[in-house]
């Protein structure tokens, strides 16, 4: 009796070890291939619970999900010689799984340092025919898109990588030039700052001697205005006193001589001295009025 209820337990464990090693399951998130002795038996399994011969065949699974890769930061030289501290990273994932498992032995760390290997050279390539302004950010979008289109073709032919994109997440200057950058920077802007003010005085020289001719102008214009319309109120003046003399020369004559007599009186201490019969006393003489 312990003899068969042994066997049942043994039993019982072989066939529960055989259905484990025969079912499995692979997840949304997941690429697999199936192995028969070492052989490709399925080289792209869908997701789901699926069966295999137990000890005959082997599943490996692999990441599907976009995966992420940071690339160090590298110097590179532009077409200038002009060097470039690079900051960039690749995003990928499996896209043919019997050839990513042929070229890496289903190792991620392998593909993502191969995809490493390829996005360096293709950025040293790629920098080194462009101006550093083209890196920078005249071209620099077009540029990452025909890295991206060539090392996709290359890591899918070779790994069965798909690359998904690559991108610049930084681009400095060398420590070790940035200094002399800066400077010859801010000297090209002192001498552009030195012209632009050489060009405003210039130009308020030239508005300041506009505005003073201008002056000069319109000071000149308006004293010979002025002197002008001072002839024309004297001509009418004299005009005015050659009529009233014309209509009564006695009472005129009078009425000039009591203007100059209060002319010459205005202050209490005024004195004239002239000679008793002057004829500006002609009329205070004689007592008569015109």
């Amino acid at each position: 009796m312990k003899l068969k209820t042994l066997l049942i337990v043994v039993g019982a464990l072989v066939a529960v070890l055989l259905l484990s090693n025969a079912v499995y399951v692979v997840m949304e998130t997941q690429r697999a291939v199936k192995l028969r002795f070492g052989e490709f038996a399925n080289a792209d399994i869908e997701p789901g619970l699926h069966f295999k011969i137990p000890f005959a065949e082997q599943v490996r699974k692999f990441d599907a999900r976009v995966l992420t890769v940071d690339a160090p930061v590298r110097r590179y030289l532009t077409i200038e010689q002009k060097p470039l501290e690079v900051d960039s990273f690749a995003k990928w994932r499996i896209g043919d799984v019997a050839r990513f498992y042929t070229s890496t032995s289903g190792d991620e760390t392998i593909g993502s340092n191969r995809l490493l290997e390829r996005v360096n050279e293709g950025l040293r390539n790629e920098i080194s025919r462009r101006p550093q302004y083209d890196v920078v950010s005249g071209e620099r979008d077009q540029f990452m898109a025909d890295l991206r289109a060539l090392l996709n073709q290359e890591m899918m032919d070779e790994m069965g990588i798909e690359v998904i994109d690559v991108r610049v997440k930084k681009i400095d200057l060398p420590t070790d030039v940035e200094d002399a950058v800066h400077q010859r920077m801010n000297s090209a802007r002192e001498i552009e700052a030195n012209q632009y003010r050489a060009d405003g005085q210039e130009l308020a020289i030239g508005r300041r001697a506009d505005a003073d001719r201008q002056v000069t102008v319109i000071i000149a214009e308006a004293y010979r205005d002025a002197e002008n319309i001072r002839g024309d109120g004297d001509a009418q003046a004299t005009k005015i006193y050659a009529d009233a003399f014309d209509q009564d020369r006695e009472f005129y004559a009078f009425t000039r001589r009591l203007t100059a007599f209060a002319a010459s009186f205005d202050d209490a201490d005024d004195m004239i001295v002239l000679d008793p019969d002057s004829d500006f006393f002609r009329y205070l003489q004689s007592g008569e009025l015109p």
